[in-house]
């Protein structure tokens, strides 16, 4: 069943995209589902949403097997909170080793690679990758190589960073090229993170649960 949303949001509902929402999963950086995801649907604004499908529309023309693989997109208040509150308890390091292995929890907010606001609860970012579906079983897809895994914190996220392999680099090239394309703009120091120029609500943090 779909809920009801504030005006000007919407459900994903583009079959081609897959949805992979990390928060909802253990398989995060903090190791367990985060605050205020409640299932694991893909929630943005109708600018966002109408944005992907047509980046979607362009990979397809390629004739490629080439798809959008969202990791998140509308993120309440809540669940940034808890990144905070989680930051806070210095013993719990469960994926330290895969996403964090040269920063303290700390590091993570001074460094600004965590805020305490984030576009994601306006509605106006979404986190992806692309992925290259098995011509054989459509039901299994490879990531391309993007260089890092999705949410790693260093300096190899950085969308330009030099010491990736040339692959990886033609990857998130192809990525950016596509959702500046229609009206995205990358975080520079996320290769998967994107915001839509033109908001709907630039000034306004929504709260409300992803179900």
């Amino acid at each position: 069943m779909i809920n009801k949303l504030p005006a000007g949001f919407g459900y994903l509902q583009d079959p081609r995209i897959i949805v992979y929402l990390a928060y909802h999963t253990h398989d995060n950086f903090l190791g367990r589902p985060v605050a205020g995801y409640k299932q694991p649907v893909c929630i943005a604004t109708d600018r966002l949403l109408a944005g992907i499908s047509r980046v979607q529309d362009d990979l397809d023309a390629l004739g490629q097997g080439l798809v959008l693989k969202v990791f998140d997109a509308y993120r309440p208040q809540t669940a940034v909170n808890d990144f905070e509150k989680w930051s806070y308890d210095a013993n719990d390091t469960k994926n330290k080793a895969k996403y964090y292995p040269n920063l303290t929890k700390r590091d993570l907010f001074a460094q600004g690679l965590l805020l305490v606001r984030s576009v994601h609860s306006r509605g106006s970012a979404v986190d992806l990758t692309i992925v290259k579906k098995d011509p054989h079983n459509s039901a299994k897809h490879v990531e391309l190589d993007m260089g890092t895994i999705f949410d790693f914190f260093g300096d190899e996220t950085q969308t330009d960073y030099p010491g990736i392999s040339s692959t990886a680099r033609s990857n998130r090239q192809l990525l950016r090229s596509a959702m500046e394309k229609h009206g995205f703009k990358n975080y520079a120091k996320e290769w998967w993170h994107y915001n839509v120029v033109q908001e709907q609500f630039p000034d306004t943090y929504f709260d409300f649960a992803i179900e």
